[in-house]
């Protein structure tokens, strides 16, 4: 996905004249014509395939769905019609990188915009929201966690929202490859703002997962807006290789093809620095690039990598999102993609000049173990899940609670804590009420006598109160809003806004900490434990979607007929044979050695008999045992040290079900 008004260079569909905005029922239509902003404001002749149709409906009321490749112009579709709009455009994306980049490519063609994250001061923030009060700035950027912010949402529910814009929309549904929990909110979210209009994108819907962000959205068949996956100028190919000649594989390729901008995409971090630095040693200057670096220094791999013209960047997932670089010539998988929709994500980076791009799986056979071990290690047992549902049963029908705190307490996982509670909402059970922050630092930028003084009366009092209740700390204080509340018999809301002023005045520097979600029970739960065992087959559910879909990935990789027909079936398109992939071209189709059950043997069975011994409330279940073998980590391992342990990971190319089954079995005898 390219940031910012240059997404929309290269070759343009041509169109008809869009029509001008004609005056109506909309609030806040303007009789402008879409096109002239498009050639004056963003500097581009024409529209993209697939624009115009997205723009046209959202002018005149309609909520809309855009399915566009990677690089395909979806960020135009919101950015223009907020110029037309009277009032604010909300952009819901997570993707920091590539927030910055689109203001940054916004400001170049005069354009004004923000972006609100969890990286911006309080001042940064109190200027960019008054600039959009006074209409100075029509289109704001939001990262999703600020809407766990509850001084932000009362902000933001002020706003008219002419728009309501969510990026990376797929991950609303629950079958999509990258389910994220709080994304099923946002619709109701949307409600909350009074959003005149919702535009939802993403590069990669199947067809059921475009239902969902229809349904979900109220967005109608006719106004789901999709342009073709296929790219005849990205040439597939795939081989299989084993472990011993893969990277000689990757070598002899980067040297026999023309030197280009590369990218070689890898699973896990230290394969990143491993293959970086071998390729260097080989005379193949490459740069790693993981999400376990610093900000900067990832920061300053991306633009040396934007700059160059034969660059080799060795990376993970995390690179890519939002990168605006046009003439990458290679995508290398190093190590098989998740899904296909990542597939399909990571290659359409490459070949956006529409010259010739290749695409290349490297494929072998022992990869599937680690990325299959990464589905499983996201599922609970079944104990834990009893356990979540036994604390939010002893709840009050009001209640405030912490998913980090509910993550350790039950051993899952916090992404799959939010999962779980969602699943509650959505079943009736549970009604999510404002988040909220119990814990604010406070750094006093003036003394306490310079604040009271711009007090009397009563008013002066309660001040007075408020800063008694601050604890010290060596730089910063701390005051914990609920118990200030009890101790000042006040309602939680006064204190806030009385931090709130301060901070507004220049008074104070206020960090905020302990992030608590709300919630309001619907209905009991009277049987907690089929509860439980619904919730534990649900999520057993997704594991096996998401190993069957790592096993498409091994499915393309056979090449038994064209790679490019095959993936935009999968996305809902009919197109002819490409002529250009490895099936195409004869080359294969290529068998997958099948690598069988493997044993964990007696040693790593005895590991297990003296760790139970020693930590006997992490060991209890034969999935806590397989997952310590795999490597798999989890709150309750980390929290006990567990992770760090020299046996830790020691089956880690051990297929997971291999080891459960033998654990299982050893448990049971």
């Amino acid at each position: 996905m390219k940031a910012g008004a240059s997404e929309m260079e290269g070759e343009m569909e041509s169109a008809q004249d869009a029509p001008s905005i004609q005056s109506g029922n909309e609030p806040d239509q303007r009789a402008e014509n879409p096109r002239e902003v498009l050639q004056q404001r963003f500097g581009l002749t024409d529209f993209r395939a697939g624009q115009s149709a997205v723009i046209d409906r959202l002018l005149v009321g309609k909520n809309v769905a855009a399915v566009f490749p990677t690089g395909g112009g979806k960020s135009l579709c919101y950015q223009l019609p907020s110029q037309l709009f009277s009032g604010t455009t909300v952009v819901v994306s997570p993707l920091i990188a590539l927030m910055k980049d689109q203001c940054d490519a916004l400001a170049s063609c005069g354009i004004d915009a923000v972006r609100l994250d969890s990286s911006m001061p309080a001042r940064e923030f109190g200027a960019a929201m008054a600039s959009i009060r006074e209409g100075r700035i029509k289109l704001l950027y939001v990262a999703p966690e600020r809407f766990f912010n509850e001084r932000f949402l009362a902000t933001v529910e002020s706003l008219h929202v002419s728009l309501f814009a969510v990026d990376e929309a797929h991950c609303i549904s629950q079958w999509g490859h990258n389910f994220r929990p709080d994304y099923l909110k946002l619709a109701e979210l949307a409600t909350k703002l009074s959003a005149e209009r919702i535009l939802a994108l993403t590069a990669t819907a199947t067809p059921a997962v475009l239902n969902d962000i229809r349904n979900a959205f109220g967005i109608a068949e006719d106004d789901a807006i999709r342009t073709s996956f296929f790219r005849s100028n990205l040439h597939l190919r795939s081989t299989i290789v084993n472990s011993d000649n893969q990277y000689p594989t990757l070598l002899s390729r980067l040297r026999e093809r023309p030197r280009g901008s590369t990218l070689i995409y890898v699973t896990l971090q230290r394969t990143a620095e491993a293959i970086a630095e071998q390729l260097t040693e080989d005379g193949l200057n490459a740069t790693a690039y993981h999400a376990g670096m610093k900000p900067e220094q990832r920061e300053q791999i991306q633009q040396d990598f934007i700059a160059s013209s034969d660059g080799i960047v060795v990376a993970t997932i995390a690179f890519g999102m939002g990168i605006d670089k046009s003439n990458i010539r290679y995508v290398y998988h190093y190590n098989p993609a998740k899904s296909l929709e990542s597939y399909a994500q990571e290659i359409g980076r490459a070949g956006r000049d529409d010259q010739q791009a290749i695409c290349e799986i490297l494929l072998s056979p022992e990869d599937r173990t680690v990325l299959e071990n990464f589905a499983y290690g996201d599922t609970p047992s079944r104990h834990g899940i009893g356990r979540l549902i036994d604390l939010i049963k002893d709840q009050h029908d009001h209640f405030h609670i912490s998913h980090h705190k509910l993550s350790y307490e039950t051993d899952i996982r916090i992404l799959v804590v939010r999962t779980l509670l969602t699943y509650l909402e959505l079943d009736g059970y549970l009604k999510a009420t404002s988040p909220r922050y119990d814990m604010y630092k406070i750094k006093p930028l003036v003394t306490s006598r310079k604040i009271l003084d711009h007090f009397v009366g009563e008013q002066r009092e309660f001040y007075i109160g408020v800063l008694s209740s601050l604890t010290k700390g060596r730089t910063w204080f701390t005051i914990n809003t609920v118990l200030a509340a009890k101790k000042l018999d006040v309602d939680r809301s006064r204190i806030v806004r009385a931090i709130d002023h301060m901070s507004e005045q220049g008074w104070i520097e206020v960090q905020v900490s302990d992030l608590v979600h709300g919630y309001r029970k619907l209905k009991a739960i009277d049987q907690a434990k089929t509860l439980a065992d619904e919730l534990h087959e649900r999520l057993a559910a997704r594991e096996k979607s998401e190993v069957e879909r790592l096993a498409e990935v091994f499915q393309l990789a056979k090449a038994t007929s064209c790679l490019s027909q095959t993936l935009s079936k999968h996305f809902g398109e009919s197109t002819q044979p490409c002529g250009e992939c490895t099936a195409c071209r004869g080359e294969g189709p290529w068998e997958i050695p099948d690598t069988g059950f493997r044993s964990i043997g007696s040693s790593a069975l005895k590991v297990l008999q003296d760790l139970s011994a020693e930590y006997p409330d992490r060991f209890v279940h034969p999935r806590d045992q397989a997952r310590f073998l795999c490597g798999l980590t989890s709150p309750g391992f980390t929290r006990a040290r567990l992770s760090r342990h020299p046996s830790f990971g020691i089956c880690d190319r051990v297929p997971f079900s291999d080891v459960l089954e033998q654990v299982d079995r050893e448990s049971g005898s």
